[in-house]
């Protein structure tokens, strides 16, 4: 199985305009707990997480002085990202070898979606069932 197969499409994105305000409320609405960063051509330039903003707050006054800031400034920059054909099982060891949450998968030079650490777990688990079935 391919992350093609397996990736969020349909998703949320910020761009280096948006606020901590924007960022927060995106990842309320769409039950996401990261969210990308993207310029004008699609191209992922940043990441940030729940995480990202909660530690900032603990060295900051509070969550509401950084309201109107852009959140780019919380975000992890340039961002790893893999091709929608790279193996499910791949991109896994990759995720948690580097730390990561959310993946953005790209296609030349685009993004296309984002998988979980969790999509990839039920993926993995639903086709060795699969194979087991079968």
């Amino acid at each position: 199985m391919i992350l093609r197969e397996v990736l969020h499409a349909h998703i949320p994105t910020l761009t280096a305009e948006s606020t901590v305000r924007d960022a927060v409320d995106k990842m309320d609405i769409y039950q996401f707990p990261a969210l990308i960063f993207v310029d004008d051509s699609m191209k992922p330039i940043g990441v940030i997480t729940e995480g990202d903003l909660c530690h900032r707050v603990t060295t900051s006054d509070n969550l509401i002085s950084m309201m109107d800031e852009p959140a780019i400034v919380y975000a992890s920059k340039d961002p790893t990202t893999l091709p929608p054909d790279t193996e499910i099982g791949d991109a896994f060891h990759k995720m948690i070898s580097s730390g990561l949450k959310i993946l953005p998968i790209v296609e030349d030079h685009r993004l296309m979606g984002i998988v979980l650490r969790v999509d990839l777990m039920q993926a993995m688990l639903t086709d060795a069932t699969r194979k087991d079935e079968g």
